[in-house]
């Protein structure tokens, strides 16, 4: 897959070409620069393992994850395990998300997008109002 250059400008200096690739909640793949999935698996491995829900996630949300290199073009290679869990066979959908990057199958992304704007602006309210 390309990293879209607009993205690839943004990734910091210095680890830029490293990325973390791990499965998505959503059947999607997340991707991450470095530097921002040190702060992730900080937070992750920083739960106390003498509690069987916490060793449930560090388990389950590490599970997979795998480390790519860009070469000079901007290009990375995705295991084809992980296209096999986000569904994605030729087409691929990269949205931004920050600190982050999901691909997903594109039929599958328009499925987790809300359709009625009030709906959104409902839900927009409840998390952002304060």
């Amino acid at each position: 897959m390309v990293l879209p250059a607009r993205i690839k400008s943004q990734l910091p200096e210095g680890e830029g070409q490293e990325l973390i690739i791990r499965r998505g909640f959503e059947p999607c793949l997340i991707v991450y620069p470095l530097v921002e999935f040190k702060k992730v698996f900080s937070k992750i491995s920083g739960l106390n393992e003498f509690n069987e829900e916490y060793r449930t996630l560090q388990r389950n949300f590490l599970s997979g994850v795998v480390t790519v290199e860009l070469d000079a073009n901007g290009r990375f290679l995705i295991p084809k395990n992980m296209l096999t869990y986000a569904q994605i066979d030729k087409d691929a959908t990269l949205v931004g998300m920050g600190n982050k990057v999901e691909i997903w199958n594109p039929t599958t992304y328009e499925k987790h997008l809300i359709q009625d704007p009030s709906e959104l602006s409902k839900l927009a309210q409840k998390h952002l109002e304060q």
